[in-house]
């Protein structure tokens, strides 16, 4: 039997076993065909709060589980995802609209978080200080207790797990809020896998909802951080509430990330580096390729060799055939994603392809002649779009990249020791010289500056350990000291 065979999590959320939600149910369309696959239960706020209270008491026993027991979790997990991967990238091909490669890259990231995560328990949680007084003094890591990680929809096993895993793994209890979108991919795979892998009732809770429901999983007083990824709207309504509520709170958010392409640059490379990074998941992804500054000598052989890839990668259902882009999530999406580029297009941009859509299948298209006030640059678009423009100097290229409030990742394609000067002068959290601007990996501290996140790193365990613990100090004396009262 499969991992979601069964049924028993059909209509249900997870509040210590499936349970109905007492938000209803929703169905869980597949966008490609608007078939439904099964449905998914609907907390609601009273959900959120027994949930809270319920993982705050778990949590105290998980925290005191031996280390190496808490690492067996994890790594059994990991075996888990690997076991039943063809099972869970078939629902995140139909539930989310990925091509086979990326929902493989998915599964496989999960197991390797779980990997990843299994050597925190063991991993070195404190340092000892120096002191004036003749005693030990110590600076040591204690799990926070309850932490809330809220996830999108667009990668939405990756953006779940590399929050659930390291904070499970560290002591903690977790509430988990996954888009109802891609709730089963997102949320009920990632609760079924950590069920047959072990983790005690309680310390693992499932609840998807709508904006009552987050706002009830940052505000429980039992929850100590919250981690969230999503748009930067919304990651500054919940960091304006967490920060009400006294909860530190990490935030993963926009981008609408520069790849600048340099003088002398392989112009076939470059443009292959470019489709990928515009047109990979139908542009869902928050480190796309947005914007693309080409140098003036490359600017319109790069438009053309871009163009021609645009028109020729194929679009569909990539459950029922073999395609380089799937759907967009819903029709609300791919209605902006139109609406940006038809109105910059107004505004005097040139539509060099793509454009049009045909159903939730949109067309990945290029944009030319765009200038920095057209919305396709000022914008994060979250679709296979690729604004061009070109600059003429290293210092337009470096001042251009800034002209963003959001600060996630860079590119830049060609000479390394001009990108060495353009990487020093872009503000952003990641900067890739001679890749595109879409990656990760399990072991690296992953986050963004400005509008795209507030400085707080997801992944490697010196950036988990800081996210999911805080820092006690505690001191020894051999006796008690004296004191003059």
């Amino acid at each position: 039997m499969g991992l979601l065979d069964g049924g028993n999590w059909n209509g249900k959320i997870f509040v210590d076993g499936w349970i109905d939600g007492g938000g209803g149910v929703r169905d869980v369309v597949e966008p490609a065909t608007g078939a439904v696959l099964g449905s998914i239960g609907i907390a609601d706020a009273s959900d959120a709060a027994r949930a809270a209270e319920s993982a705050s008491r778990a949590q105290k026993a998980w925290a005191a589980t031996p280390p190496e027991e808490r690492a067996a979790v994890l790594r059994r997990a990991g075996q888990l995802w690997e076991q039943h991967q063809d099972e869970i990238d078939s629902w995140l091909i139909r539930e989310g609209g990925s091509i086979p490669p990326k929902a493989q890259l998915e599964t496989h990231r999960a197991a390797n978080d779980c990997y990843e995560a299994a050597g925190l328990p063991t991993h070195p949680h404190g340092l000892v200080l120096p002191t004036n007084g003749p005693r030990w003094s110590f600076a040591r890591r204690r799990p926070s207790g309850v932490v809330t990680v809220i996830a999108p929809f667009n990668f939405p096993l990756i953006l779940s797990i590399r929050s659930v895993a390291p904070a499970l793994a560290l002591g903690n209890s977790v509430l988990l809020k996954p888009d109802p979108r891609t709730a089963v991919s997102g949320g009920v795979s990632i609760m079924r896998i950590f069920e047959e892998a072990g983790l005690p009732p309680g310390v693992l809770q499932l609840l998807v909802g709508g904006a009552d429901v987050g706002e009830a999983v940052v505000a429980a007083p039992e929850v100590s951080v919250v981690a969230f990824t999503g748009s930067t709207n919304a990651g500054r309504a919940v960091g304006a509430l967490a920060s009400r509520h006294l909860k530190r709170v990490h935030l993963e958010l926009g981008g609408n990330n520069a790849l600048v392409v340099l003088p002398g640059a392989d112009l076939a490379l470059a443009a292959s580096a470019g489709a990928f990074g515009s047109f990979m998941h139908q542009g869902q992804i928050c480190m796309t390729s947005g914007r693309h500054l080409v140098h003036e000598s490359l600017h319109e052989q790069y438009v053309e060799i871009l163009a021609e890839k645009a028109q020729h990668l194929p679009v569909g259902d990539p459950f029922a055939e073999q395609v380089a882009l799937g759907p967009i999530i819903d029709s609300g999406q791919l209605n902006r994603i139109d609406a940006i580029v038809k109105e910059t297009v107004a505004a005097g941009a040139t539509l060099s392809a793509g454009g049009t859509y045909d159903g939730l299948f949109y067309r990945p298209t290029v944009l030319s002649g765009v200038e920095t006030s057209m919305r396709a640059w000022t914008d994060e678009i979250f679709g296979p779009v690729a604004p061009v423009t070109a600059f003429s100097t290293i210092d337009e290229a470096i001042a251009l990249a800034s002209e963003s409030e959001y600060g996630l990742s860079l590119g830049i394609l060609g000479d390394v020791g001009l990108a060495m000067k353009v990487a020093d002068g872009v503000p952003s959290g990641i900067v890739h010289i001679n890749e595109q601007t879409v990656d990760d990996e399990p072991n690296i501290p992953f986050g963004g500056v400005g509008a795209s996140g507030n400085g707080s790193r997801f992944g490697g365990a010196d950036a988990n350990i800081d996210a999911y613990t805080n820092t006690q100090w505690l001191t020894v004396r051999s006796e008690i000291a004296p004191y003059p009262f």
